[in-house]
């Protein structure tokens, strides 16, 4: 349970951290959408996920 709870908190994190960002990133137009895949990869990998799909975002895949 406590497992969890662990990983729900992630994932809440990790929209707030995606709606963060693009408050930040409409001014350049890089925006990454919110969606369920999204805060999937950004609440597992944290800072490190974003970054990738920022990455992903800018090569046009």
């Amino acid at each position: 349970m406590r497992i969890l709870f662990k990983y729900l908190k992630r994932f809440i994190l990790g929209g707030f951290l995606l709606y963060a960002y693009n408050l930040i990133a409409v001014t350049y137009n890089i925006t990454i959408p919110i969606n369920l895949f999204t805060i999937f990869i950004v609440g597992l990998l944290d800072i490190p996920g974003l970054a990738a799909l920022v990455i992903l975002k800018l090569v046009g895949l």
